[in-house]
């Protein structure tokens, strides 16, 4: 076999294992993986622990979309609580307080994720994992 047939038949193996592998996965798994908990477009502009000091409870996250100016927040488990069924909590408004909204209850996973259009404005953000809370007043401004 000459080096060029040696070499395209390369070239085809290559490309042929490279289709088998992308075509492995289902069609929506990787643009959903990477649209995040908010929805595509969003862009984590926060992390916080619950409580603000002391055992550490949860997690509340703050996500930005400046295709849409709003926010998105939730909250979620950590150590014992992550994954437990336990009361978690979240808020978000614009610090005027024009705007809010709530999501509460007995989750496994997170509370949220709630949504408020913010462009150019500030945000109070909120949340709780059982009885410890974290509350954040007029952040991610603009």
């Amino acid at each position: 076999m000459h080096t060029r047939s040696k070499l395209a038949v390369l070239a085809s193996a290559v490309m042929v294992s490279g289709w088998l592998v992308a075509s492995a996965a289902p069609a929506g798994a990787i643009s959903a993986a990477a649209a995040g908990p908010c929805g595509s477009g969003y862009n984590r502009v926060g992390v916080y622990a619950i409580p603000k000091s002391g055992p550490r409870t949860g997690t509340l996250e703050v996500y930005y979309s400046s295709g849409t100016g709003k926010n998105c927040a939730l909250a979620y488990g950590y150590g014992s609580t992550a994954g437990k069924k336990t009361y978690k909590s979240v808020t978000i408004g614009v610090s005027s307080g024009t705007q809010a909204d709530h999501d509460y209850g007995q989750f496994a996973q997170y509370a949220g994720p709630v949504y408020v259009s913010a462009r150019n404005k500030c945000i109070n953000v909120s949340g709780w994992i059982g009885k410890t809370h974290r509350d954040l007043t007029k952040v991610h401004c603009g």
